[in-house]
């Protein structure tokens, strides 16, 4: 059975690359019936807040991958595991496979004349009961790493020094850590990004000297942003947990982060996850790096947000909207925010003059909206509001008759009035908006947009 497994060490962010492997191992895990297995890697102190692993697991659970499916499985944690860490370092010695060093850098260094050359296998032979624990790599030929992704990538052994698998005091390092997890949790295919590629040919090595057959591998490759450089926490917007809180559609960035590196194969790409799962293909993924287009992201959840029921919209809005807002007069405007917002952070913006006192302006809208006629425009439209009906069919036809008085077309005549009543020069249909304002509201702000420019 397919057993994969998605290993992240808590680091206080979910990176989009992790969220990116972690779909790919569910999306083989759900497509061969398989499991997935979610292991911390929580053997670093430093590390190892109780919150940030909390993160993860919301992360998540967010795009669709949590314990209420039956594919599911975890999480486990790679400190409780440190009993089998041990007694796999204590076997390597016993089988020959590795054996203790007492070397320090500064001596290696010595002896090689180098700090950048590796260690020189000073310890091999010594027959030292106590140290650390060095893996002994063969001396020549290649590790081969069959790769579903790469194809068959070749490691010279001569190129990889003894490395240690266990400290000193007996604790694991990570190298041998990973691979006992693996094989205790019966593991078949290793999912994981380009860069721990160079780590492969160790692991494969320890997986044949623990006597067992190591499991498929395949390395997605790297992301990278628009100036082509590997996605980085100190540089680019990376965490998952920002796009949920700016309003990002957990199935648009599912949709979107499945496209990086991998493609159904015709120019489909916007695709519900239920469509995506028997189509995926590690063999199709492309080795080359993959570029994380944020505008495209944007253009992504827009299609979502235009797709979903008006009653699941009006829901999901709901932790961008003021408790003190009414939600029936949010109900009159929601389907015609729905088709212009791309994020659902930017509800906000676009409905709030519905419910303040006095709109928010924005002072490059002002100057845009308030030049050539304003005064006029917004005096003439005034007087017929006191009349018009409050249908947009009706509050349209009285601006175009003001608009067309001096001599000016309906887009140019609405900005002033647009400004004056939303604060803004863009946003909701104008006319729809000063109906669901009302009369006395919208005529009120007329009045002040008036003082202001008259004073």
């Amino acid at each position: 059975m397919t057993r994969v497994r998605f290993a992240p060490s808590p680091t206080g962010m979910f990176h989009v690359g992790g969220a990116r492997s972690a779909l790919f191992n569910w999306a083989l895990a759900e497509q061969s019936g398989g499991t997935f297995v979610l292991r911390i890697e929580d053997t670093d102190a430093a590390r190892n807040r109780p919150e940030w692993t909390e993160g993860i697991i919301s992360a998540l659970a967010w795009i669709g991958i949590n314990g209420d499916s039956p594919f599911f499985e975890g999480p486990y944690f790679q400190s409780a595991y440190e009993e089998q860490h041990r007694a796999a370092a204590a076997k390597l010695v016993a089988d020959g496979r590795a054996y203790y060093c007492t070397c320090t850098r500064d001596e290696v260094k010595a002896r090689t004349g180098s700090e950048h050359k590796g260690y020189d296998g000073f310890c091999r032979d010594r027959g030292l009961t106590e140290g650390a624990v060095r893996f002994r790599t063969p001396d020549d030929g290649v590790t081969v790493v069959q790769d579903l992704v790469r194809g068959t990538v070749e490691f010279p052994n001569e190129a990889m020094e003894d490395f240690v698998v266990a400290r000193a005091d007996g604790s694991p390092l990570f190298v041998l850590a990973n691979v006992v997890d693996d094989i205790e949790m019966r593991i078949s295919h290793v999912v994981r990004a380009e860069e721990h590629l160079s780590n492969t040919p160790k692991q494969q090595l320890l997986w044949e000297a623990l006597g067992v057959a190591p499991p498929t591998w395949a390395h997605v490759p790297v992301i990278v942003n628009e100036k082509r450089q590997k996605l980085s926490k100190r540089r680019d917007k990376v965490a998952l947990e920002s796009y949920r809180e700016e309003g990002y559609l957990a199935e648009a960035m599912v949709n979107y982060l499945m496209l990086l590196g991998w493609g159904p194969g015709d120019d489909r790409e916007i695709m519900p996850w239920a469509e995506m799962v028997p189509l995926f293909d590690l063999g199709s993924v492309n080795p080359s790096p993959a570029f994380f287009d944020e505008k495209k992201l944007r253009a992504f959840n827009g299609e979502y947000i235009r797709a979903l029921p008006l009653d699941t919209f009006v829901a999901r809005c709901e932790p961008w909207l003021d408790p003190s807002w009414d939600r029936e007069t949010f109900a009159k405007v929601a389907e015609l925010a729905q088709t212009r917002i791309a994020v659902l952070s930017e509800i906000t913006a676009n409905v709030d003059f519905l419910f303040l006192d006095e709109p928010v302006f924005d002072q490059a809208s002002w100057d845009k909206g308030m030049k050539n006629a304003a005064v006029e425009i917004l005096t003439g439209y005034l007087a017929r509001l006191e009349k018009v009906n409050m249908d947009s069919e009706s509050l349209k036809s009285a601006l175009e008759e003001v608009g067309a008085e001096h001599g000016l077309k309906l887009g140019k005549a609405q900005a002033p009035v647009r400004v004056a009543v939303t604060g803004r020069t863009v946003g909701l249909p104008l006319f729809e908006s000063i109906e669901a304002l009302g009369r006395e509201r919208s005529m009120d702000r007329i009045r002040a947009a008036l003082a202001r420019l008259q004073g």
